[in-house]
């Protein structure tokens, strides 16, 4: 089965995307695994030209809606941030002794022929963003995946979501970019 990519003539609109761990594996349960990914989002957004305006990081997926800056490729961004997440989570693994984490990983079925390292799905399950509708309702599905999974209450109480910028106005974790300008 074909790996479904973002189209080469929407690689600078706004796209709804789906970054899954291998066999769902819930690799991402501490505090320094949330701040790589931050970290590494804030990096895309200063140096590659990623344009982040909402996100949810869960233990075993991260949902974005983004887009890339005209001079810039999406399928690129994401490709660079995968990859750079993929070694400082594995150095992470290996550090906290997660062996257990490190087994599935390493023999995971859901693996690509012969990568030994592979912490996320090829996948990155691109929608592209046409209508403000559409765009509202994934928003929605966004704030409400950690309410839905019982983690908080209200979606703004999760640390590593968007609600917290736009509910609280707390910009602390990171920066959004304003999907108005």
């Amino acid at each position: 089965m074909p790996t479904i990519r973002i189209n080469h003539e929407n690689e600078t609109q706004t796209h709804f995307l789906t970054i899954t761990t291998i066999e769902w594996i819930d690799i991402f349960t501490k505090s320094q695994y949330f701040q790589i990914i931050i970290d590494s989002l804030k990096y895309c957004q200063k140096n590659k030209g990623l344009l982040l305006y909402e996100f949810v990081i869960m233990t075993n997926h991260l949902h974005l809606v983004a887009m890339a800056r005209e001079e810039y490729k999406l399928s690129q961004i994401i490709s660079d941030f995968k990859k750079h997440i993929t070694r400082e989570i594995l150095k992470e693994l290996e550090k906290d002794n997660r062996r257990y984490i490190l087994n599935l990983i390493k023999n995971s079925f859901a693996k690509k022929k012969d990568y030994q390292n592979q912490i996320w799905q090829r996948e990155n399950y691109p929608e592209l963003i046409v209508t403000e509708e559409f765009l509202n309702e994934k928003i929605k599905y966004i704030h409400n995946n950690s309410v839905k999974k019982k983690y908080v209450a209200k979606s703004e109480d999760r640390i590593y979501i968007s609600a917290r910028n736009r509910t609280l106005n707390d910009n602390n974790i990171i920066g959004l970019d304003n999907l108005l300008e």
